[in-house]
């Protein structure tokens, strides 16, 4: 195989284009919920910890909808390389159908039986009885907000990254305003509390559709506005879409559930470390912001390449973006660090609290440089049409190691907090070699496409040593 040059102008151009858009509409996202957490921390710590609890059943539909987005996202770059309209159409509406199941099943169980949720996170009675007010609003929302991730997605992989974050900042903004209005009582409405929070929600995930539905219509956006092209499905493409996407669809069920076994241990904790957890889980989502502008570059960059036939620039730019993303992580969570203290005294903590919420940011801090690697690498080898590899050692490792681990730490033995926290994290470093071997012999890429299946056959991955002068073999 010749050796070509890597052109690294163009390619950092390309992943500007589509990282920063999504790392500043997530960047947004964390910026909000931390103004929520704020005002909402002025009610106390108790209303604190139960709405982060709550964001934690949240998290469990995240976990329940993301494996369709994974997917859908494999089919969207691929059939946008091979430029196959039909293809992005059809598997848009099949993803979006079965990521509303998800949002609906979500919404319902938060609306009827929300005492059965809390029960689920926490064994503190007044923990409970605030979170059970939260959730039977803020359940109307969940639907809405799956609506616009698979929107999102969408728009993403067919270059139109900027219309998602126009209507995030018109949910922020929407949100901030009416959070100050609703929790306190402001212009002359009632002072409702954690119950103004769950509303505001609710009218900010509409605005947030409302949104990108007018700028897709503006903008001459054919795919997302072709209602009546999104359910020409055929057996073969059904087939071909729950074959690749079962594999993501159980590893985030089960990393999902395995989430909500370690929330439930971390939910029996003291309330200082409950409001510790709230709060940190805001601070965690900006990591996860900047992680997610990489890991939809990753998605697209490398996913249209293979969709197209064009395996060695998808092989070049897969390993670069895991670097890169790693170094930018590291950075933040720096930075996170060293103004810990103006950052979580804002948020509302101190004393025990501020200690463990503190040590929770620190103990993350020193493992999100690898975690955010291994999540970039699955996200690319997904793209690529490897669904299976990074599926199987997060699932294996999450059950046979993790929540073991956690479990006796926190429900046996009786640890501290701040011990049976780092235990979520004990498995990262073992699966990052693990992701790095399988990253380099270039085994992941697998594409959908006839394009990309002829050149497959053409193309023989083997183990490269990429050097400096950005040259590749």
């Amino acid at each position: 195989m010749s050796a070509h040059r890597f052109h690294w102008p163009s390619f950092l151009r390309r992943v500007a284009v589509i990282a920063i858009p999504v790392a500043l509409q997530n960047l947004l996202t964390t910026t909000g919920s931390m103004v929520d957490t704020m005002m909402i921390a002025s009610l106390g710590q108790t209303e604190v910890g139960a709405v982060g609890l709550c964001a934690q059943f949240s998290s469990l539909m995240f976990s329940g909808y993301w494996g369709f987005v994974g997917g859908g996202m494999l089919f969207f770059s691929q059939f946008w390389g091979a430029r196959d309209d039909e293809g992005i159409n059809r598997s848009y509406g099949l993803t979006l159908s079965c990521m509303l199941t998800v949002g609906l099943t979500f919404g319902l169980m938060a609306i009827l039986f929300p005492e059965a949720v809390m029960r689920m996170y926490t064994d503190k009675a007044s923990i409970q009885a605030i979170g059970v007010e939260y959730l039977r609003i803020v359940g109307f929302a969940y639907p809405l907000i799956v609506l616009s991730m698979a929107m999102a997605a969408l728009l993403r992989c067919t270059d139109r990254v900027r219309i998602p974050l126009y209507g995030s900042i018109a949910s922020v903004c929407t949100n901030i305003f009416l959070n100050w209005v609703l929790i306190f009582g402001h212009l002359g409405l009632p002072a409702m509390g954690v119950r103004g929070a769950a509303l505001a929600t609710v009218i900010a995930q509409s605005v947030h559709i409302l949104v990108i539905l007018i700028l897709a219509h503006r903008s001459g956006h054919r795919y997302l506005l072709a209602f009546r092209r999104h359910f020409r499905w055929d057996r073969d493409l059904v087939r071909n879409y729950l074959r690749k996407c079962f594999p993501i669809i159980m590893n985030e069920v089960l990393i999902g559930l395995g989430n909500m076994v370690i929330n439930i241990v971390l939910g029996r904790q003291p309330e200082e470390a409950i409001a510790a957890l709230a709060v940190f889980r805001t601070l965690e989502g900006l990591i996860i912001g900047f992680f997610a502008g990489f890991s939809s570059a990753s998605s697209v960059l490398v996913g249209t390449k293979v969709g197209s036939g064009e395996m060695d620039t998808a092989f070049a730019r897969a390993w670069r973006l895991v670097y890169m993303c790693q170094g930018f992580i590291g950075i933040l969570g720096g930075l996170l660090i060293a103004l810990h203290t103006p950052i979580l005294t804002m948020l509302g903590m101190s004393g025990e609290s501020f200690r463990l919420a503190f040590g929770m940011l620190t103990i993350y801090a020193c493992f999100a440089l690898i975690r955010m690697g291994n999540w970039t690498q699955n996200d690319t080898f997904r793209a690529a049409g490897d669904a299976t590899y990074g599926t199987v050692l997060e699932i294996l490792f999450m059950w046979v190691m993790v929540i073991p681990l956690v479990w006796l730490t926190g429900m046996v033995w009786g640890a501290p907090t701040l011990l049976v926290f780092a235990c979520c994290y004990m498995d990262e470093p073992i699966r990052y070699i693990l992701m790095q071997r399988h990253l380099f012999n270039g085994r992941w890429i697998r594409p959908v496409t006839p394009e990309g299946r002829d050149a497959l056959a053409a193309w023989h991955p083997d183990i490269r040593n990429p050097g400096e002068d950005g040259q590749y073999v």
